[in-house]
């Protein structure tokens, strides 16, 4: 079972931007890549192409990264890496110099006020800042981030039975970058069952490389939600880990309601992604997103804000 969706990417020219629209300045801008230098050699050079299956993409060395951004001495980075990539420091809950490592900024919390959640019992949030894209009639015929492209939503979730349950519906797929905040929140209120953890590899989730080889999406570490009794009925929500992640850490318990925009959990340092699985007729995505996703562009929004309308409530 495949993905069908759109988003700009850099096919063989690496060297070229990543472009989104921007649903706030209502342009279209170019995405600022924390480490993208090292970024595109690792996934398009030959040696860059070695080490990344010799070293990279293993867990040992996201820990290792992990751990130096848990030292005191990660706190450098802080200041440069705020001014570098704009982050508003007035969003945070706590100040700057309160941090007392890279990751605890990286994870850092906000004022509530700085994320509003979308008011509607039948209005879905985004669950994550990040650059957003809508896949539409999940589909054998399907293809995502590039042409030739296809996404095998068997493999995402490891169960075919749960795949064929979302035949024909649709996806939100929220790329988050390094500079973005890293907690991610319930879309619609309903219970979420306790996950399913499947292993994997932590290669990058960013274009360049997803536009190489997507099946590196699904060899990723990845948790598995079901969440129940919500306006849509069952949904499914996926944290995806990439390099660098430290971890994907839960902090809603199991098996207990959620309000929409309750969190979830949140990502320890480095990019990484959430998915959203709805089944078929259920909701109507926003029509900004519907556009750019079928014009192959991500769209950039911030948890909380509208990602579209239920469709066929149910009871």
């Amino acid at each position: 079972m495949i993905f069908r969706g759109y988003v700009k990417v850099v096919n063989k020219d690496t060297t070229a931007p990543v472009i989104f629209f921007n649903r706030y300045s209502g342009e279209i801008e170019s995405e600022s890549i924390y480490g993208g230098k090292w970024l595109r050699w690792a996934y398009d050079r030959p040696l860059g192409r070695f080490v990344l299956g010799a070293v990279i993409k293993r867990k040992c060395f996201s820990c290792l990264y992990g751990r130096w951004a848990d030292t005191r001495m990660s706190r450098k980075e802080i200041k440069p890496f705020i001014e570098k990539f704009k982050v508003d420091p007035n969003e945070f809950l706590d100040e700057p110099d309160s941090y007392r490592s890279f990751n605890e900024f990286f994870y850092r919390k906000l004022k509530a006020s700085a994320r509003p959640v979308c008011q509607g019992q039948h209005t879905v949030a985004f669950p994550a800042d990040g650059r957003h894209l809508v896949i539409e009639n999940l589909g054998r015929d399907s293809w995502i981030f590039a042409k030739g492209r296809r996404l095998n939503l068997d493999q995402l979730l490891g169960n075919s039975d749960l795949a064929g349950k979302y035949h024909g519906g649709t996806a939100i797929v929220s790329r988050l970058c390094p500079s973005d905040y890293h907690r991610f929140h319930f879309p619609l209120a309903g219970v979420s069952d306790e996950g399913r953890l499947i292993q994997g590899s932590l290669y990058s989730v960013n274009p360049i490389a997803l536009s190489r080889n997507l099946a590196w999406l699904w060899e990723n570490k990845r948790q598995v939600t079901t969440v129940s009794q919500s306006p849509v009925g069952d949904y499914l929500f996926l944290e995806i880990g990439a390099t660098n992640v430290g971890s994907i850490v839960g902090t809603h318990p199991g098996n207990q309601r959620a309000e929409k925009g309750d969190e979830k959990g949140y990502f320890r340092f480095g990019g990484s992604m959430v998915i959203l699985i709805f089944q078929a007729g259920r909701i109507r995505p926003a029509e900004d997103l519907l556009t750019n996703s079928r014009s192959e562009r991500e769209t950039y929004a911030r948890m909380g804000d509208r990602a579209g309308e239920v469709m066929t409530p149910v009871p």
